[in-house]
C-alpha cells in the first residue's frame, strides 16, 4: 500500500503546520509563472488545493499529464483565498516532495472527467474506468452501496436470512429470453443463467426455512429500456414460510419508506399501509397498472357519448378522455404533446378547450356541437378546462389515456405533486390472458401464483376470469415489482398449468425438484422481488438505469469497454460441443 496520512478530503484549517502525505489523480494544473503554480489533487473521497512556488518543485510535473496518480508530500497552511465550494477550502498544501506512482500516458484525454456525463454513452462506456472517476458518477455508486447495505440491515432485523442460490441451473419460464451456458460433461445440454431465483426461494421454504432474502443477480436477454438493463441486474429477492400477501406487504411497508426517505431527493415517501388499486381499475382510471400517484388526474371513458359524432377516428372505437384545469400550453406546446404521445403509443391523440364563454375551441372541437352539453354534464367541464382524447381497441385507448394523463399531469399547474415518492400496490391480476403473438390461453404474470379461490376457481370459473394473488409495486410510476402468494399444492398447480395445454407430466418434467418438493408437505408462501438497479435510479433522481450500475451494457447488451460479446477460439467450442454454422 502506498503510504497517505489523510485523503483529499479530510484537512482542515486546524491542520495548518502539519506535515501531510496525499495520494490522488492530478486533476489540474495552472501555472501561473515559472515560480507558481496551482495543482489540484483528487482522490475518492475529494480535491485538495496544492501551490508549487519554486522552479524546481514545478519541474517535477514537467510532461506529467493530466489524470496521472502522483503522492505529494508537504506543510499544510491557510489559505488566503478561500473556496467555499469545496471542503478542504480553508487550507492548501505547499509540496516538498512528489513522487509520480502511476502515468497516465496520453496527452489528451477522450472527455474531460467533470464533464463526462455530456459525452456520448458508448464513449462514457468504452473508458468507464475514466468516467468513474468523475465525482458525479462515483457517487452514485456509493449511494448504491449504502442503500444495498440498508437494505441488508433492515431485513436481518426482520430476521430474513440471507442465502445465496446457484448462478448455474436449468431453464425458467420467468417471460424472457435465457442466457445458455453449454455443458462440457454432458454434450449437447445447458445450464441457464437464472431470469430469477424463483424456484430456489420456493424450495427453500419446502425445506423448512422461514425467511429467505437476497440481493439476487438476474440474468435476462432482453433489450434495454431507459428503467432495464439488459443482461445483468439486481433485486431484493425475498420469501416468506405460512405468509399471506398482507404479511409480504408489511415486510415492504417497513422496510422501503424509511430507506427513500434517508437516501431519496425527495425526504417524503408514502407511509403504511400503501394505497390498493385492483389491476382493471387501474387501467380504467389510470390508463396503466403503473400509474403515478403523484398525478391526481384521472382518466374518463366517453364512448357512449362522443361516438355519436361524425369524427372519423371515433366510429367503432373505445374512447378516452383527460380533464385537466391547470393546462396553460400555447398551441405549438399542444401539438407536440400530441406528437410525443403518438411516438410513444403509436395511436394519436386529440383534444378541445373550454373557453372562458363555455364554448368548444380548438382541436377536435367543431366535432363536438352535437355532443356538447352531454359531454359537459360526464366530464363535468368547466370554463378554461383542456381535454386531451384518445380512440382506438380496448388496449390501444387505455395505453394512449395513460400517456395523455401522465404528460397532462406534469406540465399542468396544481395536479403533479413532483417531491415525494408515492408508494402503491396494484392488486388482484388476472390468472390468464390471452398472449398477443399466440391468441391462446397464457399465464398473465407468474405461472407459480396460487389462483383466488385455488381448485374451485379453477374448476367452476371461467378462465378470464380467474384472479390470482398477485401484485405490483409501483412507485412515481416505476414498476420495482412483482410478487405473489405461491401455487404450494402440487394438485392446484397441475390444474393451472391444464388450463394453458400443459399436462401432469409437462409440470413433472418442466419443474420436477420444485413439484417433487411441494409433494412432501409445503408450506403456503408468498414473496416479492423489488428491482435494486430501479430503486437506486429513483432515489438518485436518474433518468436512465445505466447511471446507476457500475459496468452496464449498452443499448444494444454490449459491453463495449471489455468487448463482449467477443468470439471464442475453435478449441473452446469444441471442448463444450459447439459448432457454429456460418450464415450465407
Amino acid at each position: 500500500m502506498q503510504s497517505r496520512t489523510h485523503h483529499c478530503n479530510e484537512l482542515r484549517l486546524s491542520d495548518a503546520g502539519k506535515e501531510v502525505i496525499l495520494c490522488g489523480w492530478l486533476e489540474n494544473e495552472r501555472k501561473v509563472s515559472k515560480n507558481l503554480s496551482f495543482v489540484l489533487l483528487r482522490d475518492f473521497y475529494g480535491v485538495t488545493q496544492f501551490v508549487f512556488e519554486t522552479e524546481d518543485m514545478i519541474e517535477k510535473l514537467e510532461g506529467v499529464n493530466k489524470e496521472s496518480t502522483l503522492r505529494i508530500t508537504g506543510i499544510v497552511r491557510e489559505r488566503e483565498n478561500k473556496n467555499p465550494n469545496i471542503d478542504t477550502g480553508e487550507i492548501e498544501v505547499v509540496p516538498t516532495e512528489v513522487e509520480i506512482l502511476g502515468k497516465c500516458i496520453y496527452n489528451a484525454l477522450p472527455f474531460e472527467i467533470r464533464q463526462s456525463k455530456e459525452a456520448d454513452e458508448n464513449f462514457r462506456l468504452k473508458y468507464r474506468y475514466l468516467d468513474l472517476r468523475n465525482p458525479l458518477v462515483k457517487d452514485k455508486i456509493v449511494l448504491r452501496s449504502r442503500i444495498v447495505s440498508e437494505i441488508r440491515q433492515r431485513m436481518n432485523a426482520l430476521s430474513f436470512l440471507e442465502i445465496t442460490t446457484p448462478i448455474l441451473t436449468c431453464s425458467s419460464p420467468e417471460g424472457a429470453r435465457d442466457y445458455l451456458v453449454p455443458s462440457r460433461n454432458h454434450p449437447g445440454k445447458f445450464y441457464a443463467l437464472p431470469q430469477a431465483p424463483q424456484q430456489f426461494k420456493q424450495i427453500l421454504m419446502a425445506s423448512g426455512f422461514d425467511r429467505y432474502f437476497q440481493i439476487a443477480p438476474c440474468f435476462r436477454d432482453e433489450d434495454a429500456r431507459a428503467d432495464r438493463s439488459p443482461g445483468e441486474f439486481y433485486q431484493l429477492d425475498m420469501e416468506m414460510a405460512f405468509a399471506s400477501q398482507e404479511d409480504v406487504f408489511a415486510v415492504i411497508e417497513e422496510v422501503l419508506p424509511p430507506v427513500f426517505e434517508k437516501f431519496g431527493i425527495y425526504e417524503k415517501a408514502s407511509k403504511a399501509p400503501f394505497t390498493r388499486i385492483p389491476y382493471l381499475e387501474a387501467l380504467e382510471k389510470y390508463g396503466t397498472d403503473k400509474p403515478d400517484l403523484r398525478i391526481d388526474l384521472t382518466v374518463q371513458d366517453v364512448t357512449e357519448v362522443l361516438s355519436k359524432t361524425e369524427f372519423g377516428p371515433f366510429a367503432d372505437s373505445v374512447i378516452k378522455a383527460v380533464v385537466t384545469n391547470g393546462y396553460k400550453a400555447t398551441r405549438k406546446e399542444i401539438d407536440k404533446m400530441c406528437a410525443d404521445v403518438e411516438v410513444e403509443t403509436a395511436n394519436k391523440a386529440f383534444w378541445f378547450r373550454m373557453d372562458e364563454n363555455g364554448d368548444f375551441v380548438g382541436g377536435i372541437s367543431k366535432f363536438l356541437d352535437v355532443v356538447k352539453e352531454e359531454i359537459i354534464e360526464r366530464l363535468g367541464l368547466k370554463p378554461g378546462d383542456f381535454v386531451g382524447v384518445c380512440a382506438g381497441d380496448k388496449n390501444a385507448a387505455t395505453k394512449t389515456s395513460g400517456v395523455i394523463r401522465r404528460m397532462l399531469g406534469m406540465a399542468s399547474e396544481g395536479h403533479f405533486d413532483k417531491e415525494q415518492y408515492s408508494f402503491c400496490w396494484i392488486v388482484d391480476f388476472p390468472m390468464y390472458e390471452i398472449g398477443e403473438e399466440s391468441g391462446e390461453l397464457e399465464f398473465c404474470h407468474n405461472p407459480f401464483s396460487m389462483p383466488q379461490g385455488g381448485m374451485k376457481a379453477l374448476t367452476e370459473q371461467k378462465p378470464l376470469e380467474i384472479l390470482a394473488y398477485q401484485y405490483d409495486l409501483v412507485c412515481n410510476g416505476v414498476e420495482l415489482s412483482s410478487g405473489a402468494v405461491r401455487n404450494h399444492d402440487p394438485e392446484i398447480m397441475v390444474k393451472a398449468f391444464e388450463l394453458v395445454g400443459l399436462g401432469e407430466e409437462d409440470v413433472k418434467a418442466k419443474f420436477p425438484a420444485m413439484y417433487n418438493a411441494f409433494c412432501y408437505g409445503a408450506p403456503p408462501h408468498a414473496g416479492i422481488a423489488p428491482g435494486v438497479d430501479r430503486m437506486v435510479m429513483l432515489l438518485a433522481g436518474e433518468d436512465s438505469i445505466r447511471e446507476v450500475i457500475p459496468f452496464p451494457m449498452n443499448k444494444q447488451a454490449m459491453d463495449i469497454m471489455m468487448g463482449a460479446p467477443a468470439a471464442v477460439e475453435k478449441k473452446q467450442l469444441d471442448e463444450v460441443h459447439i459448432s457454429i454454422i456460418e450464415e450465407e
